[in-house]
């Protein structure tokens, strides 16, 4: 795989070569000079791009607003002047022009920009065959949040999930997830996933404000041109062409984050971004960028109790009330034990007296935990790097080599808390393009750095104090001598849990520090528990990524439009064998999958309906060839736009979902693939879904507190003792029957343990129909509204299983299924499957921009999403995780000149309750739908002065102004407060 990588990249750079060698012939020169100024204020413009329409050459008009253009072809053609801000304007070059003045108008027509998202061809955002969101440099530039990505929340339909400052998943149309592997995030046409995790990692090895262009967002179903995981949207971010985007530019900001539940509620943060690019001879350009970031990030300090037990609810659960206490944001408290089976066997080492166990209860214990604030890193910072280099090999063939590096630390949530420490990722690519075509090959290298799970580093610490059979055993011991002396519960389990953590290590001391040390530099073990008691929670992610790709649209073909590209993509999974699988021979596994579509399109109607159909076939070496088919009409009638579209779109499962093998506190996290159930001998050895032991459980439970269930161990206590020739008293009789009643309740609940029959794992597929419109009504009022509805298939979600661990025939425990009941002998699972159910999902969403005189702009959308056959799946007991509110609105106030050089912008945003379900909310809490993010609404607010003697904008705002309580976007992530920033932004070319 290798040396077809290293031919592949050797392949482009010959393509290269060729097409610059191939093309060097001598051709009439035309030069045209000018000047281009803005026709109102009549001052030159600097910046505005031109080039040759249906060709790479062109130029920027330079500080004096004035350029020169040499093109290698004879007239007539046609100049292209374009600028944000402004009207595109095309001008018919017949001869050589040496005083060409342009004046360009100031855009006062709302819906004019121009995308390639939708189609991957040029053309009116208005007439787009799908619903499209578009920011571009002006509105980059003027949004009231500290970042353009945390303003991704202000589009229509767009959620996000805040699992860091720097670490956010945005999503569409529900089934939204920490680490979001349902969208794609694309930066100059490379995916920006992490390879090893199979999302992107929100902007922290992104793209720098500064050289950032433009961003399309398409939400929902993409397969059909953008291939596999694009079931639940795409965004595409375009940074800026050093042809076209030259001069020296830099930003400078800073400000304080607060939120009073923090260790220091109020804290600083500083940004800096700096961007330099050149053009020599309309030939050669090249651009280099750099940002920096550090902050004391947001805290995750959820400390309610998600564990259920002994009573308690989610509001009031706490140690001193419930001793089996597993806090949100609490981590080592995971592992926990019941006091009888810990009591049983302590009674057997001859360690406490027989009769203690008729005062043990039937309770479950769980260790001291540690908070989140005590173990992961908040110390946030964010590098990236980029640097390209753009060779016009011709006027027709332009060659790019990029190269984009992110280094930093964060924090994400996956079934574990995960802190992501000097994590490292860079892109690497090389590309031809020209005004119809592309070839592009790049590469990802992921490398996870100092990353640890908080979770099992907790365990670690934890067991490198004080084991935990030395831990629950005294404080099991405790407890029984307080009894003894007749002490209430609630005073023995204080009593045992000061017992037991006698000595324990402090956050902060030498101790924990050593501990915590030792456990996050080392590498994850195959197994989690087992001697050496040097328990690693370090995981290496080493994956590669390489990709190939092109595209063609053919121009010459007079009845239709058509453009058909292809791809392969192959990753190279390499953790050392702390996250992923080995194979027979100890080496992790290769994945290679390839792709291809056509697309035609069609003007009818007298070029009013434009009807558009694509098919992509995609193939994954271990799943089944899939089809993802789209046809879109749209009905152009003036300025009212209506479309309709069918398209299907599929996720191929994750190559965590394929490979995973990780032991986790709470379970084993495993891949879907078949490997795996036999590797862990499921035909052999049976699983049972956790719903199922769970109903088994409480039935056990509830039997065993009944009278007729004491009664019959008592007479089945007598005839063992009988039958063993022993008198049986009272004091003989007891504990026996106490050891027989959940053997008799066992058995009566035979029936309600049945065996998970596990099916195919097969790609998840949907199917979606949408319908929309988009007009501008009196050049003021521009509306956009969309409805869709999804129909998805082989759903992909997570399944935990419970396997005996001890299989022993004869051993009632064993037999009768007493053992899945314990989490000392049971193995837990956690595995992708696919689901039976058909799950259907609709929404609609509605926006609405107007402009009122004086350059004021009032606007806002509200968006609808849920699940139309909810009920029927909760009777099975499924969990969709659709983890979506069902309303959200924005709503949008500005004037970018309210009074000379001086603008200002805010957003209103607010978003309804709902339930989030993931691998990271307690099973108990998750099954009961009481996992509930509550609702909250934000206030974000800028002011932006324009310095133009400086070339610079100095901008003072603010996000959630005013809500106090701060907010929570996903179960176990940090709360977000406030933030208060200013920057300052020089430009050498700002108009």
């Amino acid at each position: 795989m290798r040396n077809f990588t290293r031919k592949i990249w050797g392949g482009v750079f010959t393509l290269m070569l060729l097409v610059s060698f191939g093309t060097s012939v001598a051709f009439a020169q035309t030069t045209i000079s000018g000047t281009v100024t803005d026709a109102d204020t009549k001052e030159t413009l600097v910046g505005v791009n031109i080039l040759v329409k249906g060709k790479v050459i062109g130029t920027i008009t330079d500080l004096s607003g004035k350029f020169t253009l040499n093109v290698a072809q004879q007239p007539p053609f046609t100049l292209v002047f374009s600028m944000v801000g402004f009207t595109t304007q095309e001008v018919e070059i017949t001869g050589g022009v040496s005083n060409l003045s342009i004046a360009l108008v100031e855009t006062s027509i709302m819906g004019q920009e121009v995308v390639i998202s939708a189609s991957r061809v040029e053309e009116s955002i208005m007439q787009s065959p799908v619903s499209i969101e578009k920011m571009d440099i002006i509105a980059i530039r003027e949004v009231p949040q500290a970042s353009f990505y945390d303003a991704l929340n202000n589009l229509k339909g767009v959620e996000m999930s805040t699992q860091s400052l720097t670490f956010k998943s945005f999503n569409t149309r529900g089934f939204n997830a920490n680490g979001n592997v349902r969208t794609v995030q694309m930066i100059d046409g490379m995916d920006n996933q992490a390879p090893g995790l199979n999302f992107s990692v929100g902007n922290i090895a992104g793209i720098s404000e500064l050289d950032l262009e433009s961003i399309e967002l398409l939400p929902g179903a993409s397969s059909a041109l953008y291939g596999p995981n694009a079931i639940n949207g795409i965004l595409l971010m375009n940074s800026k062409n050093p042809f076209q985007y030259q001069g020296f530019s830099a930003n400078v900001k800073t400000g304080i984050m607060n939120e009073s539940s923090r260790s220091t509620a109020s804290t600083g943060f500083y940004d800096f971004s700096a961007r330099y690019a050149k053009a020599f001879s309309n030939k050669v350009a090249f651009k280099v960028n750099l940002a920096y970031l550090t902050a004391d990030d947001w805290q995750a300090n959820d400390f309610r109790d998600q564990s259920l037990l002994n009573g308690s609810t989610i509001e009031n659960g706490s140690r001193t009330i419930n001793p089996g206490y597993n806090g949100v944001n609490i981590y080592g408290d995971e592992s926990s034990q019941n006091m009888f089976s810990v009591a049983q066997s302590l009674v057997q080492a001859g360690l406490l007296p027989q009769a203690a166990l008729g005062i043990i209860p039937q309770t479950q214990v769980s260790r001291t935990g540690y908070a989140e604030r005590d173990l992961a890193d908040y110390g946030t910072k964010s590098l990236k790097l980029n640097a390209a280099l753009h060779w016009r090999l011709n006027d027709r063939v332009e060659a790019i080599i990029q190269g984009n590096y992110g280094f930093g630390t964060t924090v994400y949530t996956g079934a574990d808390r995960y802190s992501i420490a000097n994590f490292n990722i860079g892109q690497y690519k090389a590309e031809l393009r020209g005004s119809n075509w592309y070839v592009r090959a790049y590469t990802t290298q992921e490398r996870s750095g100092d990353a640890f799970a908080v979770g099992i580093a907790a365990n670690a610490i934890n067991e490198a104090w004080k084991p935990s059979e030395v831990w629950f055993g005294q404080y099991v011991g405790a407890f029984a001598q307080q009894k003894l002396t007749g002490a209430t519960d609630q005073v023995a389990h204080g009593f045992a849990r000061g017992a037991a953590d006698q000595g324990r290590f402090t956050p902060g001391s030498p101790e924990f520090n050593q501990a915590r040390n030792n456990t996050t530099s080392t590498p994850i073990p195959g197994q989690f528990l087992t001697p050496p008691r040097r328990i690693g929670s370090q995981f290496v992610d080493k994956t590669n990524l390489y990709h190939l790709e092109g595209s063609y649209q053919f121009k010459d073909i007079k009845f239709a439009d058509f453009v058909i590209g292809a791809n392969y993509r192959s990753y190279q999974l390499n953790s050392e064998g702390t996250l992923f699988a080995l194979d027979e021979t100890g080496s992790e596994f290769t994945i290679a999958e390839y792709g291809g579509y056509a697309q035609g399109s069609k003007k009818l109607f007298n070029d009013k309906f434009k009807l558009t159909a694509s098919v992509r076939y995609d193939k994954n070496e271990n799943f089944d060839g899939q089809w993802s088919p789209r046809v879109s009409g749209v009905y152009t009638a003036g300025n009212h736009n209506f479309r309709a579209s069918y398209q299907t779109g599929f996720r191929i499962p994750t190559t965590q979902d394929q490979y995973i093998d990780l032991l986790t506190p709470q379970a084993r996290l495993i891949g879907g693939l078949p490997l795996f159930r036999d590797r862990y001998n499921f035909s052999q050895n049976p699983v049972y879904s956790l719903a199922t032991v769970t109903n088994f459980g409480a039935a056990v439970l509830r039997d065993a507190g009944t009278q007729p269930v004491r009664d019959a161990a008592v007479q089945r206590a007598i005839q063992i003792l009988q039958s063993q020739g022993i008198t049986p008293t009272p004091e003989r009789i007891t504990p026996l029957a106490a050891q027989l009643v959940p053997v008799i309740a066992a058995t009566n609940n035979q029936g309600l343990l049945v065996e998970e029959k596990l099916t195919s794992f097969q790609p998840e597929r949907v199917k979606s129909l949408e319908i929309g419109y988009k007009g501008l009504w009196g050049n003021r009022l521009l509306i956009d509204t969309y409805a869709y509805f999804n129909r998805f298939e082989n759903f992909i979600g997570g399944q935990v299983l419970i396997q005996n661990r001890n299989p022993q025939a004869g051993n009632p425990a064993s037999d009768l299924g007493l053992n899945l009941l314990s989490a000392n002998t049971r193995n837990v699972y956690s595995m992708p499957v696919n689901r039976k159910e058909i799950i259907q999902s609709w929404g609609w969403a509605l926006g609405a921009d107007y402009k009122l005189p004086k350059n004021y702009s009032v606007g806002g959308n509200v968006s609808f999403n849920t699940l139309s056959n909810l009920d029927e799946l909760t009777e099975t007991g499924f969990q969709p995780s659709f983890n979506t509110p069902e309303y959200r609105y924005v709503l949008n106030f500005a004037n970018r000149e309210v009074v000379k050089n001086l603008g200002f912008s805010f957003s209103y945003r607010w978003q309804g309750e709902f339930v989030w379900q993931s691998s990271f909310v307690a099973p108990a809490v998750s099954t009961q739908q009481l996992s509930v993010m509550p609702a909250f609404a934000t206030f974000d607010a800028q002011f932006s002065y324009k310095l133009k003697s400086l070339k610079s904008i100095l901008k003072v705002g603010g996000s959630n102004l005013f809500n106090s309580n701060g907010y929570r976007q996903a179960w176990g992530n940090p709360t977000v407060g406030t933030m208060y920033y200013i920057s300052l932004t020089f430009d050498e070319f700002l108009n």
